[in-house]
Formats: structure tokens, sequence, C-alpha cells
């Protein structure tokens, strides 16, 4: 609030951010530019195409102003937790809400796309979850299954890159996680669970996993897979890290919203694990995050009015 205390403010440091990141002219491709400081955007040198500080960005095409964005950003990073848009919608004092859940949403994809820039690798423990979300339109005139099966149940792949655990710190668990991916997926078929597989892990990589019938082809994926029959109350010792993590995403969500529908909740997840696996950098989140903003390309489904 100190740093960016208005509008101006906010443009001046936005500015910054995309010269040290390079402009690209969309048109020719051409690299060289004007700042043109009364219209407030850069000007293609070749064609002499014009973009503004917001153009192919995460703010792009949004009438919110900058500050919204950058007092956005510094909340969703300097918080271990999360918060609804209608609480960010009182903080900010906007009268609308939709702009301020699409700004938020976007954030929380570009995370995403970061976080799907880099694959875990060395041993990594690998299970599916189940979380609580709403029943889709289509599913509510049907019968409401039990178990897994569920309407109300949304199946999440979870991914977590492990590493020996420190021996002058006993613990409980002999191992310790360094980064985690949660991916939402539409069944427990191993053509699914595969393909998830070859997109997020290094293929040097071991697999520990359980004896389940979807994972049965990653002995042709990575480099090794452990596998096993395991008793519930073993399930915390051979595959501690997923499970916590399942458990605080389910717990932080219950925490803050009431409910979620299945086409949002990967962004939910997008930012559970982009946090997490930043849980030491601090305040350089807020930048790291500035970063992905301005890498992120624009196809979320709402526009920002």
């Amino acid at each position: 609030m100190r740093e960016f205390p208005d509008e101006q403010s906010c443009e001046r440091k936005l500015k910054e951010y995309r010269e040290a990141k390079g402009i690209v002219c969309p048109h020719c491709g051409c690299t060289e530019y004007y700042w043109k400081g009364d219209k407030k955007c850069f000007e293609c040198k070749h064609c002499h195409y014009r973009q503004s500080l917001k153009a192919n960005t995460v703010m792009h095409g949004s009438q919110l102003p900058l500050r919204y964005w950058f007092i956005t950003m510094h909340l969703l990073t300097s918080t271990k937790k999360s918060f609804s848009a209608a609480e960010l919608q009182r903080q900010l004092g906007h009268k609308n809400y939709m702009p301020i859940w699409a700004m938020l949403h976007k954030l929380r994809n570009a995370m995403g796309k970061r976080d799907a820039e880099y694959k875990v690798c060395g041993m990594v423990e690998v299970d599916d979850g189940f979380f609580s979300t709403e029943i889709p339109d289509s599913e509510k005139d049907k019968p409401l299954k039990r178990g897994h099966g569920s309407q109300k149940k949304t199946k999440v792949l979870v991914l977590a890159e492990t590493a020996e655990g420190d021996p002058k710190k006993p613990s409980d668990k002999p191992t310790k996680v360094k980064h985690i991916k949660m991916m939402v997926i539409d069944d427990l078929k191993s053509e699914t669970i595969d393909g998830k597989v070859k997109m997020y892990v290094n293929p040097d990589s071991t697999i520990v996993s359980d004896d389940s019938k979807s994972y049965t082809n990653f002995k042709s994926i990575v480099q090794q897979h452990i596998h096993q029959v395991i008793e519930p109350d073993q399930v915390g010792k051979v595959l501690p890290w997923v499970h916590i993590a399942i458990s605080n995403a389910k717990r932080l969500l219950l925490d803050v919203y009431h409910d979620i529908t299945p086409d949002y909740l990967q962004n939910y997840l997008n930012e559970f694990c982009y946090k997490f696996n930043r849980r030491y950098f601090g305040d350089a989140l807020f930048d790291r995050l500035m970063v992905a903003a301005l890498a992120y390309k624009n196809d979320f489904r709402y526009n920002i009015a």
C-alpha cells in the first residue's frame, strides 16, 4: 500500500516489469519500440503498431484499475490461505462482483500455467483424491450416486516430489516434500492418468504408488515404479505427502468457500500448489506472480468488464 499508493505508481512499475521482460510487437515480432508517454503505450519502431501496458498480459482487455490488480496479487501472495471474490470485492470497495471474480480466476489460471512449465522428478508419490463440488446442472435431475462415483465428487490426480529427510531432524516421515501438482481428471482410466504422468513427470523418476489398476503402465513411462498393497492404516507411512497435500487442500477450500463448481476447481488447486511450491520465496513471491502474469496468454472464458 505504501509502494503503490495510486494508479500512476502502478503504471510506472508495470512499465518497468514489461521493459525488463522485453517488448515484442504481436504483429511483426519486432523488439524495438518507442514509449508514447501521452498515450501510455508502446509503439513498434517497424510497423508502428501500438499496445497498451495491459496488452498481452493477464490484464489484457481489463477495465479495472491497475491498482486493483496489484492489491490482489499482493493479497494472493502474502496470505498462506486464500480468500473469496466476495471478500476481495468488499476490500476493494467495488460495486460489481463478476469483474473481481474473473480477475481472481485469471490470476489463478496464470499460476497454473506457470507451474505447468515444470516437471516433478526424482522420487514421486502418486495417488488420487476426491474433492466435494457442486452437482453439475446436467446431473441434477439424475439419482444421486454414492461413494467415489457420486456427482458431488470430482477426481483429482496428485503428484508429490519428495527427497530424503534430514537425519539431524528426527521425524516420523523418512522423506521431505519438495513440489506438488494437482490435476482435475475426468476419470481414473489408466490412459487418462498415463497422459498426465507423461506430461508432468520426468522420465528418469521413480514413482511410488499403491497397486491400483489405474497405475499399471507406469513402468513404461518412468525409470522405476514401486507399487504395493497398502493397508488403510499404512497409507500415511507409504504415501505420506500426497495425502497431507490432499487433506490440506480440502481443509483450505472448506474454510474459505461455501461450494465450488467442478469447472473451476482446477483454478483453486492452481493457487494452492503455486503457493506451496514457492513457500520459501517470502516477499519475492509478488514479483514471481507478476512475471507469470506478464507471460500469461489470455484464453480465459470470461472477459473483465
